[in-house]
């Protein structure tokens, strides 16, 4: 099978061939600027941790190397597996040989670690070797075994840690023994073994994995899940899957079972698995997705709530979540072509995810709130980024997501190139490289320019955002510049012989706007919110005039909206600030917060809003991404 350097790589069944990271060059804009961080602090800091959380000693002690108690979770393995695949797509894109060493040193401890069936768990082997596979319901013995297969991948696509596949091929092929062919019909409780399993598939051609990724997600919904006490929802073992319409439990889950749906049907053209994926995307989209893209609207659980049960202020909205989503909105883009899926990605790349970090890559969040009071009570995970978790899943995995970043840019098929995401860079594809230059998300102007074109014709794809209201593209070769709009698909396309210089501008809508939600969502009726581009705003206390705080705030639908850049805003950077003409409502305190009478009074006061991916970089203060209308 075509090896490209890149985390997903499905059969030529795929409407759209993906690209390597490394002929993307990105140089600018938001993206760049979380790669240098990524970079310079977040993986630095995350190798560090391998040793301080327990994760790299949890599997000496498995090796009968080291003393002292077990350190962290059951799936405290799966920590260094994420930062392993995260320092493999950081190789390909800036290599080091640190990342080499460090690779090759972590895959010497799991080599000696692993049992001589292929089996490998530092928790089940220190702590409950008389309990391997019989608490499949909360084990995430496969899970791990999953990031496992998904950092040997990347790290042998990179070209680093040869030792790391053998040890992960082992596992597998003892998977494949125990519950493909040895009888076992077992089913992890947390989904994300059978999406690694088609990668591996797909790296080594072993299609046993295949097979086994497939029995795995047929068996969901027949009850084989041991009861855990949280119901059938959360593990998605309530229906099978192509009887299953809406994303139901634990939604980091339900988004990773989501991505390995698609890619069975990617290698096995079972059009049964893409049909039932796109029907519950589709209801995803339309009622339990937040304005950031983010998902998970309950704290128990971590779980997707009813239709239109979205909270800003209870939002879960996992980091895992937003990067679980990219991940399955990737493979149905590339399945079907179809744009709407690379604007979910862009919403949540951008909003969502981009606000799990601080400015200084050393701080993360685990939830993702729409709006925090002044008077919270922070826990372990509530509050404040924080530097690591004792369930550290979101850093990690936000590492190898950033540094993979270039694979999610742009796609390719034998007679053209589609762009997705906007970034200032190159891009090599199929014969053609093309420059692109933009200041996107901050200014809407995209120039595209062929620096090397194929022989005969070929077709450029530009996707066109379904929030781009009046969009408009001038082409050198005629000098023309007119509106367009997008096709079906969501892209403008031009198809025909390119030279050498030619360049097409495309100017997207900026206009800052109101968005108001659907009046289902009983949480947010009667609010607003601003957005601009791919950017949800929110307003933070810190900004705000002296006196006025911000949940007093409400906003008049006619108010217009002021753009404002910023060169170097205090503790954020750059940034574009939106201000609008709002009131402050004053109401009397005491006694209970309820009246008959309409007793509040209002001062007109100027409100700022700041993109909610640069939030909480200045105070702990309160922040609202909905404002009530006045």
């Amino acid at each position: 099978m075509e090896q490209i350097l890149g985390p997903a790589v499905p059969s030529t069944r795929a409407v759209l061939r993906p690209i390597g990271i490394h002929d993307v060059v990105i140089t600018g804009g938001p993206f760049a600027r979380w790669q240098r961080i990524n970079h310079e602090a977040s993986i630095p800091l995350g190798l560090e941790q391998m040793e301080r959380s327990g994760a790299l000693p949890n599997l000496r002690r498995a090796a009968g190397e080291g003393e002292g108690p077990f350190q962290g979770y059951r799936f405290q393995d799966s920590d260094l597996y994420k930062q392993l695949e995260a320092i493999a797509w950081e190789h390909a894109r800036a290599p080091q040989a640190r990342y080499a060493e460090f690779t090759g040193r972590a895959a010497a401890v799991l080599e000696r670690a692993q049992r001589p069936d292929g089996y490998l768990n530092s928790h089940y082997q220190v702590v409950k070797p008389d309990k391997i596979y019989t608490e499949l319901e909360y084990s995430h013995e496969m899970y791990c075994a999953g990031h496992l297969f998904q950092a040997a991948v990347a790290a042998a696509r990179a070209g680093i840690g040869a030792e790391l596949l053998p040890v992960a091929r082992r596992f597998a092929d003892h998977l494949v023994e125990v519950f493909l062919t040895g009888g076992n019909d077992g089913i992890d409780g947390h989904a994300e073994v059978e999406t690694a399993l088609v990668e591996l598939y797909r790296l080594t051609g072993e299609r046993s994995y295949l097979e086994l990724a497939g029995k795995l997600i047929d068996n969901r919904g027949k009850g084989l899940i041991a009861a855990t006490g949280m119901g059938d929802l959360y593990a998605q073992d309530h229906l099978p899957v192509r009887d299953a319409d809406t994303p139901v439990g634990h939604a980091v889950r339900q988004l990773y079972l989501e991505s390995g749906i698609v890619d069975v049907y990617l290698e096995t053209g079972d059009e049964s698995l893409l049909e039932c994926s796109v029907r519950r995307w589709e209801d995803l989209v339309e009622a339990k997705t937040y304005l950031t893209g983010g998902h998970g609207s309950r704290h128990d659980g971590e779980a997707f709530g009813e239709r239109y049960e979205l909270p800003p202020d209870r939002a879960y909205s996992e980091s895992c979540a937003a990067i679980a989503s990219v991940h399955w909105n990737w493979r149905l883009l590339l399945a079907t072509g179809h744009g709407r899926y690379a604007d979910l990605i862009e919403r949540t790349l951008h909003n969502a995810f981009a606000a799990s970090t601080s400015a200084d890559g050393l701080r993360f969040f685990y939830v993702n709130p729409l709006q925090r009071r002044d008077d919270l009570v922070e826990d372990a995970y509530l509050g404040r980024r924080r530097e690591w978790f004792a369930c550290a899943c979101c850093p990690p995995n936000i590492m190898r997501l950033v540094a993979s970043l270039g694979g999610y840019v742009a796609t390719a098929t034998d007679t053209g190139l589609q762009l997705h995401q906007y970034v200032p860079g190159a891009i090599s594809a199929g014969g053609a490289r093309l420059r692109i230059d933009t200041d996107y998300p901050w200014d809407g102007l995209i120039r595209v320019t062929v620096e090397e074109a194929p022989q005969g014709e070929w077709e450029l794809a530009l996707r066109v955002p379904a929030w781009s209201e009046s969009t408009f593209a001038a082409l050198s070769w005629t000098g023309d510049d007119h509106a367009i709009g997008a096709a079906e698909d969501g892209y403008f396309r031009i198809r025909r012989h390119w030279q050498q210089g030619e360049t097409i501008e495309l100017r997207l809508d900026l206009t800052p706007r109101i968005t108001y939600p659907h009046r289902r969502i009983d949480a947010v009726r009667g609010c607003a919110a601003v957005e601009r581009g791919p950017l949800v705003y929110c307003f933070e206390q810190s900004g705000q005039p002296e006196g006025v705080e911000v949940d007093d705030l409400t906003l008049s639908p006619g108010s217009p909206l002021r753009v404002r850049a910023v060169d170097d805003l205090e503790g954020v950077g750059r940034t574009v600030l939106i201000e609008t003409d709002a009131a402050a409502v004053e109401q009397p305190r005491g006694g209970l917060p309820y009246t008959s009478k309409p007793l509040a009074t209002s001062t007109r006061v100027t409100a700022t809003a700041i993109p909610y991916f640069q939030w909480d970089n200045r105070d702990g203060g309160a922040m609202r991404v909905w404002i009530p209308l006045a």
